[in-house]
């Protein structure tokens, strides 16, 4: 089906009656400039002012210890929050990659290189089934591809969303095409292609393939299509909230003080942002101050320089870095990170590629994570906050990782610390014993 405009509402209670129960507590689509209401539907920008549209909810009341233990019986996966997604209270027993509740690693020895006395985590989200957090918005946009009626699953993406879409659709049994810049590390490629879908390279950055994907989605040769950063969207991005959530509850439902999130569109950000706050609301965790620092990569820093600069606006950039899932020169989500940075007394700050790569290298000689150049930046990021005085060592602070360091091998360069003959004689001479 194509994007079509859909009926401005003034009320929720209506809205999501045409799709029953398929989205869950969704009700409704709400704008987040102009706050009006749509009907759930396969569009991301309001009729009225077009602006970026969310999913809006009826979410549960009553007891939060009742709640609690309904998700802490739940799957083991992200379909544990279904009650607060837009999904079916069956989801878990459709066919899908069951992605979610990755490690949050108690990362001791990386907090005594930083000097973090108030504990310090790593979300570590390589876990996951592709090995990237995409896995996550991927999963609940699927979801909303079937209640459309779609028939092919795409996307524009810098490499881990590509993956995401490809497995996924596989499992689901839809087809698949999705869209990435040529020039994409080998790995990330190799993934995406590895399940049978079609996957194009077009000849330019991200930006180039977003337009593209926009440009297709309104022609007649997008009919059928689900684009789930595009006309799936705003069901596609509520997948991030559930980081917000399993972080909260692997510190025994408490919000951290701090956390640090890599910024490539910014609507991982603004999501785990919206989770945070849901979960307090929902009387699950003590409502108390949060701090979130954004963490882009030099080469690709526009959301940083506009928070430095204190603009209101972010201008686009071309991006140049070895962080290319988070080289988007023009991030959708730009504005709201530098909202949420600054109301919850959090920053923006970047790191050049030096600083990323002995960031990956720092974090897999203390923690045995080894971390895509997206994880190096927000590692880098945290070690510059804390220099600055930025981060307070002393408040309990979250990392993200968002991906495996295997998709981005030609960032690190290693080998074996010697070569040498099956003998004890060559051993002893190359100085290895006792070191």
């Amino acid at each position: 089906m194509a994007v079509e405009a859909v009926e401005s509402r003034t009320t929720a209670s209506s809205s999501g009656s045409a799709f029953g129960s398929a989205f869950g507590p969704a009700v409704a689509l709400s704008c987040r400039e102009c706050g009006e209401r749509s009907p759930l539907g396969p569009v991301f920008a309001c009729a009225s002012c077009f602006g970026p549209l969310e999913v809006a909810y009826e979410l549960p009341t009553g007891d939060p210890e009742e709640l609690r233990r309904r998700i802490e019986a739940g799957p083991a996966s992200i379909w544990r929050y279904a009650p607060l997604l837009p999904v079916a209270a069956d989801v878990a027993e459709r066919p899908n990659l069951n992605p979610g509740l990755t490690k949050l690693v108690k990362a001791d020895n990386l907090a005594r290189e930083l000097g973090v006395t108030g504990g310090l985590y790593v979300k570590d989200d390589s876990g996951n089934p592709t090995h990237s957090f995409k896995d996550r918005v991927v999963a609940v946009a699927v979801e909303a591809a079937r209640t459309f009626g779609f028939t092919t699953l795409s996307c524009s993406s810098t490499g881990n969303l590509a993956g995401a879409v490809g497995a996924a659709a596989a499992r689901a049994g839809l087809r698949s095409c999705v869209f990435i810049p040529h020039d994409l590390e080998a790995g990330k490629v190799v993934m995406a292609a590895v399940y049978g879908g079609d996957l194009v390279g077009i000849e330019g950055t991200y930006d180039d393939v977003n337009r593209f994907c926009s440009e297709l989605i309104g022609d007649p040769l997008g009919e059928g299509w689900g684009f789930v950063n595009v006309n799936l969207r705003p069901y596609y991005a509520e997948g991030s909230k559930t980081l917000a959530y399993e972080i909260c509850e692997q510190l025994g439902w408490r919000l951290p003080d701090q956390i640090v999130v890599p910024v490539a569109s910014g609507s991982q950000l603004t999501k785990i942002d919206k989770g945070l706050r849901e979960l307090v609301a929902l009387g699950l965790v003590e409502d108390r101050p949060y701090k979130i620092f954004g963490a882009q990569a030099e080469g690709c820093a526009p959301v940083s320089a506009a928070f430095k600069a204190g603009h209101e606006v972010v201008r686009p950039v071309r991006p140049d870095t070895i962080a290319k899932s988070l080289a988007i020169g023009n991030p959708a989500d730009g504005i709201y990170v530098l909202d949420i940075a600054r109301r919850t007394g959090g920053g923006v700050e970047d790191v050049d590629d030096a600083a990323v790569v002995d960031a990956i290298r720092l974090l897999a000689r203390t923690e045995g994570i080894f971390a895509e150049t997206a994880g190096g930046v927000t590692v880098g990021v945290t070690r510059k906050l804390l220099a600055s005085g930025a981060l307070d060592p002393e408040l309990t602070t979250v990392v993200l990782n968002t991906g495996d360091g295997l998709k981005t091998l030609d960032a690190v360069a290693a080998g074996p610390t010697a070569t040498i003959r099956p003998t004890l004689d060559a051993f002893r001479a190359a100085g290895l014993q006792g070191r």
